[in-house]
Order: structure tokens, then C-alpha cells, then sequence
């Protein structure tokens, strides 16, 4: 497979990487949040610990998806180092670039079929 000439792949590096920082205080912050709420054993009203535990049902959602999209942009920049970054997995057809400043991380182009 011919590696893309017209993508400027210093850029898209530089977009994930700092993507990728992002995602990480994120995900640092999230488990945090998560052990404090855990460790909080001084609650003893019922709404309060319901409220908590919502927040904490929450978190683990919002947890969850950054997880996804930290392998997600892991998996793009690794893309980029073996020359595939741009080119759908399914239809190994170019990604349009304007697909690609909107989500980097973006594996398939749309209408695959087309």
C-alpha cells in the first residue's frame, strides 16, 4: 500500500499528540474523582449518597469512552509512524482530508461502499 504524499503528517502528529495529553489528564482526573468518591465514608445521608453514587455511575461512562479514545488515537498515531494514517481499513480507500481534521482518529471513510 502506497503511503499518502498528500498529508502533511508532522501536523496530524502534533494534532493527536496533544489529543492524546488531553485524554490523559483526563482519564487522571476521572480516577481521582472516582477515589475520592469511594474513600468518602463521612456521608450518612441517603440523597447525598445517591447523588454520589450517580456521579460515580457517571464518571465510569465518561472513564470508559476517554479509555476508548486514548487506544483510539494511540492506534492513529501509530498509523502515522507505519505510513497508513489516511487510508480506510475497510476499502483501503484515501480518507478525505477534511474527514481527517475533523476526527484524526477516524479509521474508515464514510460510504465505504462508494
Amino acid at each position: 500500500m502506497k503511503k499518502r504524499d498528500d498529508l502533511d503528517f508532522n501536523e496530524f502528529e502534533k494534532i493527536l499528540k496533544e489529543k492524546l495529553a488531553h485524554i490523559e489528564d483526563n482519564i487522571a482526573q476521572l480516577k481521582s474523582e472516582l477515589d475520592s468518591v469511594g474513600s468518602d465514608d463521612g456521608i450518612n445521608d441517603m440523597e447525598d449518597l445517591a447523588s454520589l453514587h450517580s456521579l460515580s455511575d457517571k464518571d465510569n461512562i465518561i472513564l470508559h469512552q476517554q479509555e476508548h479514545e486514548l487506544t483510539e488515537t494511540i492506534h492513529a498515531l501509530g498509523k502515522i509512524r507505519n505510513g497508513t494514517f489516511g487510508i480506510c481499513e475497510k476499502s483501503a480507500k484515501l480518507i478525505p482530508v477534511e474527514r481527517l481534521r475533523v476526527n484524526p482518529i477516524a479509521r474508515t471513510k464514510v460510504g465505504v461502499e462508494d
